[in-house]
């Protein structure tokens, strides 16, 4: 709005005067209420169930009756406990069909949809192979462990009749029942499971990498391998760290395809931390060596947790030391 005011002996001068901003006459609400459910409802799934186990780890408790305190004398019998290290172990073996194969190939399977099949036969075509590669992860555990325990029975299995058909019976196992072979079988399950999660990441990292980048490889004669490892893999490394960091820690408290594929058998062959303590505390009704059990993965995962989320922080602080 504009006001004319006239002044004597003195030209006319023109005023721009806006209206106030409408006040509020309340108290502002801090932001910090705004977080305070969100606190709560932490604090209450997490935080104190948490303390309680942590509470019956350093107790001989059955379940019943009243918790008689131990100390120490869980945390010192796990560290005698070969099934808890052999567990262990298979953990180790699950954060490579978890981590590392999916990692390998998500990258490269992202990159041919993002690089090649997106250019060469549209985006939809890669919009479709990406959410075919992605549907593992929408599916239940329970339903997709039941479905490859189907697949993966000695009678009658789909992979054994497929084999009998096309002429390689010698090849049938029992592949979740034989000792030998049935770690390298859940192990086979799970990155069919987790291939989709890189995938999705990778792929959405690949949309901020600069186009011109590999234009002008490509006009330098580089090939899409040259192109993948000069300019990919360099490009996406924040999203590489996150995919390691997030599978791993999934890799370590997996649970439902081993508790519907094996139980842990046979013989504890593919037993993992995370089913070694459900079993110790329901099936053994030893609730506070299984309280420990878990307990002790927890923390590892917090490491793990804590190491990668400082090592992506540091990576970030140099790239952008380079950048200024």
């Amino acid at each position: 709005m504009t006001v004319t005011v006239e002044r004597h002996g003195g030209p006319t001068v023109r005023k721009d005067h806006r209206p106030d901003r409408p006040h509020s006459g309340g108290p502002r609400t801090p932001y910090v209420l705004y977080l305070l459910p969100g606190v709560l409802a932490f604090l209450a799934v997490v935080v104190v169930p948490f303390l309680m186990n942590t509470g019956v780890s350093f107790t001989d408790w059955q379940g019943v009756g009243s918790p008689k305190w131990s100390g120490l004398a869980n945390y010192r019998e796990l560290v005698d406990d070969d099934e808890f290290w052999a567990s262990f172990r298979h953990s180790l073996f699950m954060v490579v069909a978890m981590a590392v194969v999916p990692t390998a190939l998500g990258l490269v399977l992202a990159a041919a949809l993002f690089d090649y099949i997106g250019k060469h036969f549209g985006g939809r075509i890669a919009a479709v192979l990406r959410a075919c590669f992605y549907l593992p992860q929408v599916l239940p555990v329970a339903v997709a462990g039941i479905v490859w325990s189907w697949i993966l029975a000695p009678d009658n299995g789909s992979l054994n009749e497929l084999l009998k058909a096309a002429g390689l019976g010698s090849w049938q196992q029992d592949w979740l029942g034989d000792p030998d072979i049935a770690l390298y079988s859940v192990m086979g399950v799970m990155v069919w499971v987790q291939l989709g999660f890189p995938l999705v990441v990778f792929m959405a990292g690949l949309q901020r990498v600069d186009p011109q980048l590999y234009e002008a490889a490509e006009l330098d004669g580089a090939g899409w391998w040259r192109r993948f490892r000069h300019i990919t893999l360099p490009q996406i490394r924040p999203e590489t760290q996150v995919v390691l960091t997030w599978c791993t820690i999934a890799a370590l408290k997996v649970f439902g395809a081993v508790y519907v594929l094996t139980k842990g058998g046979p013989g504890g062959a593919t037993d993992v931390p995370s089913y070694f303590s459900f079993a110790t505390f329901f099936e053994k009704t030893q609730v506070g060596y299984g309280a420990a059990i878990s307990t002790v993965l927890t923390a590892i995962i917090l490491v793990l947790s804590l190491v990668g989320l400082r090592l992506q922080t540091r990576a970030e602080d140099a790239e952008e030391g380079i950048r200024s």
